[in-house]
């Protein structure tokens, strides 16, 4: 797999998520690391399938690239999360990215549908701030730092 690089030098991670506050929230996380990362936000399932099959206002590559990292939220609107994940994992080009499902289900069924469809993780998102920081660090450290034989993002 290709390092793909933003102009700024960040490495591009896909954030679905239709609760507002949690995006912000892993925005601000993922602002104040050391990690430079370009977190491209899309609000529901349906947004996330035109983005990878770069339909409407994705058409264009450079605009919106293929992410190095995927952060799923289960319940989304218009497209369920693990059918954008069965869409990630079912084609070729896509199935190496990594897709983290974070989501607030704890349900054991959950968990075990969204390994079904190879997820490549599933944390719970934390209550309480600082845990919820914490994740986001060791998240963004491990997946785009630690996994990467050697290719790292550049830091801040």
């Amino acid at each position: 797999m290709t390092i793909r690089h933003t102009r700024d030098g960040g490495m591009v991670v896909l954030l679905v998520e239709d609760d507002h506050a949690h995006a912000e929230l892993i925005r601000y996380c993922f602002e104040n690391q050391p990690l430079l990362v370009d977190l491209r936000h899309l609000e529901d399932g349906e947004q996330a399938r035109k983005y990878l099959h770069r339909e409407g206002t994705y058409s264009n590559e450079e605009e919106s690239p293929v992410p190095h990292l995927v952060l799923l939220d289960l319940r989304l609107p218009k497209v369920d999360g693990l059918m954008v994940l069965e869409l990630i994992k079912s084609k070729e080009t896509w199935r190496q990215i990594p897709v983290v499902v974070l989501t607030t289900s704890q349900a054991e069924s959950d968990i075990a549908k969204a390994y079904t469809h190879h997820a490549n993780g599933y944390c719970v998102k934390p209550v309480h701030f600082p845990e919820f920081e914490s994740l986001m660090k060791d998240l963004g450290m491990f997946w785009l730092t630690w996994s990467r034989n050697g290719s790292a993002p550049a830091a801040r």
